[in-house]
């Protein structure tokens, strides 16, 4: 099977189910900046990341590939075989959250993104989701969009974030804060 059909290049493409819509519908937006999400998840993994942050790395992109999916399939499409997210994936994102908190001093001041390589590119990938998220809602404007899909997308933005911290203290690398200049 080849990867090139030619069927997009009128610029549609095909949903779940195989109606066809433009490119720049709510609905591509929202599930394309996902699957960057996704991506940018990807290489933050590939700079050894810790033993569990590894393994909740994997476990969110999984998550993304529901959320995706589920964005991918306009509501009047009914599958039975078609997964969503479910209130466990928002929980696993909160208890991950609570766990690196236990390992991490308490915030006092904003910290400036950056680190080493994981934590910085987990930084960039926590602005990535806060757009996925931003795509998401204005979907949600148009078309029926779970409410599990936004709550994830808001909680996964704060486990990014707090991933990010916990990979860069296990790396030996210091967080900096931002301290607003004085006039």
């Amino acid at each position: 099977m080849k990867i090139y059909t030619k069927k997009g290049d009128s610029g549609q493409t095909s949903l779940f189910g195989g109606s066809r819509v433009s490119k720049s519908s709510a609905r591509i937006e929202a599930y394309g900046t996902v699957d960057e999400l996704n991506s940018v998840i990807g290489l933050a993994a590939s700079y050894s990341l810790s033993p569990k942050g590894t393994k909740w790395a994997k476990k969110v992109q999984e998550s993304l590939f529901v959320l995706g999916a589920d964005l991918a399939t306009p509501p009047s499409i009914k599958d039975r075989h078609r997964q969503n997210l479910e209130e466990e994936e928002i929980a696993f994102l909160e208890e991950a959250i609570d766990k690196m908190e236990e390992d991490l001093e308490p915030l006092k001041n904003f910290i400036l993104p950056g680190g080493a390589e994981a934590g910085a590119t987990l930084h960039v990938a926590r602005t990535v989701c806060r757009r996925a998220e931003r795509a998401t809602v204005a979907c949600s404007k148009q078309e029926k969009v779970s409410d599990e899909t936004i709550k994830f997308l808001n909680r996964l933005s704060d486990f990014l974030f707090v991933l990010a911290r916990y990979e860069n203290k296990h790396a030996g690398t210091a967080e900096e804060t931002w301290q607003p200049e004085k006039k």
